[in-house]
This record gives structure tokens, C-alpha cells and sequence, in this order.
């Protein structure tokens, strides 16, 4: 009896060191127990296994089965099942399948969360078919699925652009009373809906969430209502924020911002000072969000001095300021023709040591080109060690404005031969220019160089 609550307590220390990531000092816990007497068990080795494959690397995880040998314990699913999570991780399809195989060799029979996590590994590489297939035949047909199966299905289908097939599996699994949703599967469908340019099914399925009995949350309203206004449907989008507002979930800044953002992103800036001063109203403080829309908001209007006041109210508030908080300062600057204060600032970026400045630079390059200062641009384009798709459609589409067709081009082949997409619009636009221009051979290498982009893609 002493022996299975030592084992016991041993267990319960691993598991808690575990958590807060300190292996090494789990490890010593079993090394100390075993010298006391207190011998590991099977639970000791699956926490270690499970902690190595979510915190380490699945091989790591794997090395813990040779310790189980050595000390005679046989391993179970849940073992097996952190490691199928590691290789699921690290979007291993092939380790998965491997995984799968050895259980079957060894006599052990995968459960709903081993299939569970090889559905949810399909559906990451882009495999919904696949992800389906082992849903209807290993999980639906064979053994009892749980709410996490369901809903695992809902966001693989709906990330995979499948929104119609999830809600179609949805109503029949309710007609025929197999399942019965929660508020989570209700998220799912709404920001897949809302994500595909259904609102009204969205807010169909919003006002069915309420009838259900289960509570709205925050994350339901926020997301309906982000999505009205990227649909520039205000009214709808303000309806949204007033239920919100109604049920008590402006409790923070959040939705707040979401609304101020919107009106500030299309110019309606009365609009959305009205909702910061809500917000100051109801006692609520502004976090590093809040500060970068509304610099956004001033540096739209031309109103430096106040970007000033601002940038030392957070520094007095002890927040700190991040990229997007730079970056609306560079855009800011080119916004009033200051190209050599944003050129200055942007410099200063690359002191801060941010992983990246690359939105700052895209910002740069493309403001430069709007005012017919492609020169400039170009030579920042050329200098940046990072550039991603919009660096170069951006180029290409002013170069294209300004008739340069045979610099375009190149910049465009660049693109492209670094696997790169610019949009197709854009490429037309190049070839056409670069016709019309007379310089064909350069039009047909464009086209060659396209159309192989399209068969390698």
C-alpha cells in the first residue's frame, strides 16, 4: 500500500514538473524514487512521453519506449497516442501511419483520440477526402465518437474551404440525434460561415444559438461582427456590438477596438473616436491595441503632435510599444510626404531587434510609389533581405502605372522564380505592357516563366 502511494505521489510531481516544462527536474524525481524504492510505472512514463512530444520533438518522446522495455512495462494507447500527437504536430502524416502500424503489431487497438489526431492531421495538410474517409470508416462506423471528434471534423472541414460540407454533417447529425452541439461547435460554424462571406447563414446560426439554451460568448459576438464590417456591412456589424453590449461582453477593450478599427479603416473617423470615448466612459483602460489604432487614426489625419503625446501616454502607462505601433508611424509619415522622417524611423526598427519589419518596409516601398518615388523604392526593395508576395505585387502593379513594363517584368520574374505568386491581374497587365512596348521576346519569357509557375503550383 506504501509502495502504490509512493508511486502515486511520484507521479503527481512528474506530471505537475512536467507542466511547467522543467523535464530535467521530473527526470531527478524518478531517479530519486527509484533509489528509495518507489519503482515508476506505466502513468510515469506516458506523462514523460507526452511532456517530450509537446515540448521537445516526437523522436525524444519515442526514446522514453526503450526505457519502458528495459524496466518491463508494457505500453498502452495513451501512450501510443502522445506520440501520434508529436507526429501530428510536426505534420508527419508518414510518422503517424508508422505509429499506427507498430500498435497493430503489438496487439494494441487504437481508440477515438488515435484516430481523432490522424483525422486532425489530414485535415492540416489539406487532406479533407482523406480526413472524411477515416471519420466515416474507423471512427462512425466502428467506435463511439466523441464531441472533440465532431468538432475536429466542423474546423477541418470549414479551414478547408468545405463550410457546406460541415454544416450539412451538422443538421444531419441533429435531425438524427447523434449529437448534441456546444457553444463550441456553434464558434466553429459561425467563423466558418463568417470566413466564407455567409453572414446571413452566420447569423442564422447566432440567432439558433441563442434558442438553444447555451450562452452566447465573446468570441461568438466578436467574430460575427468583425466580419460584418470586413463586409462593410456597418449597421449590421453595430446591431451586433449593441446584443453584445446588451448580454454584458464589452467588458474590455476588445470589441471596442474591433468597431474603431473599422470605422478608421474606411474614414470614418468621428465614428470611431465615439467608440473610444465609449470606452474611456465605461472606465475601461487602453492596452497596446487600443494605442496603435488610434496613432493609426491621428497618423491618417495628419496629426503628428498628437502621435507624440500618445507614444509618451504608453510609455507612462508602462506598456510597450510593438511593430504594428512603428509601423503606422512609417505610414503615418509617408501619409504627409515626410519621406526622409519615415525612411529615419524605419532605420530605427531595424535597431529594436523585432523578428521582422517586413510590413514596415511593404508599407515604405509602397507609399514611395504612390508618390512617384519608385527610385527610392526600388533601391529599398533592393536591399531588403526579406520580401514576401506583397513586397513584389506591389512593384509590379506601380512600375505597371508608371509604363516602366520592362522593369515590372523583371521584378515579376524574380517573383516567380522564387515561387512567389503576384496576382494574376498584375501578371496580364506586364505581358500586355511589355506587347505593347514592343518587346515581345521579353513578353514570351514572362509567359513561358507563368505558365510554368502555374504547373509547378
Amino acid at each position: 500500500m506504501v509502495c502504490k502511494l509512493s508511486t502515486r505521489l511520484m507521479n503527481i510531481c512528474v506530471s505537475s514538473l512536467c507542466k511547467l516544462q522543467q523535464l530535467e527536474k521530473a527526470e531527478s524525481i524518478i531517479i530519486d524514487a527509484i533509489r528509495l524504492g518507489t519503482l515508476p510505472d506505466v502513468v510515469t512514463y506516458n506523462t514523460l512521453v507526452a511532456a517530450y512530444c509537446r515540448f521537445v520533438d516526437l523522436d525524444s518522446g519515442y526514446l522514453i519506449l526503450n526505457r519502458m522495455k528495459e524496466a518491463k512495462i508494457t505500453p498502452n494507447v495513451i501512450t501510443y497516442n502522445s506520440l501520434l500527437a508529436g507526429a501530428s504536430k510536426e505534420l508527419s502524416l508518414s510518422k503517424c501511419l508508422k505509429l499506427l502500424n507498430e500498435m497493430d503489431k503489438i496487439g494494441i487497438s487504437p481508440d477515438v483520440w488515435s484516430y481523432n489526431t490522424l483525422m486532425h492531421c489530414f485535415f492540416r495538410l489539406g487532406k479533407p477526402e482523406e480526413a472524411q474517409k477515416i471519420f466515416q470508416d474507423n471512427i462512425f462506423n466502428k467506435l463511439s465518437p466523441s464531441s472533440t471528434t465532431f468538432n475536429t471534423i466542423f474546423t477541418g472541414l470549414c479551414k478547408n474551404g468545405y463550410t457546406h460540407n460541415a454544416l450539412t454533417l451538422f443538421r444531419s447529425l441533429q435531425r438524427n440525434g447523434i449529437f448534441t452541439p456546444e457553444l463550441i461547435t456553434y464558434n466553429i460554424l459561425i467563423d466558418g460561415l463568417c470566413k466564407s462571406g455567409q453572414l446571413r447563414a452566420a447569423r442564422s446560426i447566432l440567432k439558433e444559438l441563442g434558442q438553444s439554451g447555451l450562452e452566447p460568448n465573446a468570441s461568438t459576438y466578436t467574430t460575427v461582427m468583425k466580419y460584418c464590417f470586413r463586409s462593410k456591412k456597418f449597421e449590421e456589424g453595430i446591431e451586433v456590438f449593441h446584443e453584445m453590449k446588451k448580454n454584458g461582453y464589452t467588458y474590455d477593450a476588445f470589441p471596442y477596438c474591433t468597431v474603431s478599427s473599422a470605422f478608421a479603416k474606411t474614414g470614418k473617423l468621428k465614428d470611431a473616436y465615439k467608440f473610444f470615448e465609449l470606452m474611456t466612459k465605461k472606465g475601461i483602460e487602453k492596452d497596446i491595441v487600443s494605442y496603435n489604432i488610434l496613432v493609426n487614426m491621428y497618423c491618417i489625419e495628419g496629426r503628428l503632435d498628437k502621435v507624440d503625446d500618445l507614444l509618451l501616454e504608453i510609455e507612462e502607462s508602462g506598456l510597450k510599444c510593438d511593430q504594428y505601433t512603428h509601423t503606422t508611424l512609417v505610414d503615418g509619415l509617408c501619409r504627409i510626404g515626410n519621406i526622409d522622417g519615415a525612411l529615419e524611423h524605419l532605420k530605427y526598427m531595424d535597431t529594436l531587434g523585432f523578428d521582422s519589419n517586413l510590413v514596415a518596409y511593404n508599407c515604405m516601398v509602397d507609399r514611395l510609389c504612390k508618390v512617384g518615388c519608385s527610385n527610392t523604392a526600388l533601391e529599398i526593395y533592393e536591399k531588403m533581405e526579406e520580401k514576401d508576395s506583397i513586397t513584389y505585387t506591389s512593384i509590379v502593379h506601380n512600375l505597371c502605372k508608371e509604363r516602366n513594363f520592362l522593369t515590372a517584368s523583371k521584378v515579376l520574374l524574380a517573383c516567380l522564380n522564387r515561387g512567389m505568386r503576384v496576382l494574376r491581374g498584375t501578371q496580364r497587365v506586364v505581358v500586355k505592357g511589355l506587347q505593347s512596348s514592343g518587346l515581345y521576346s521579353e513578353a514570351r519569357k514572362v509567359q513561358a516563366k507563368i505558365r510554368l509557375a502555374r504547373i509547378i503550383d
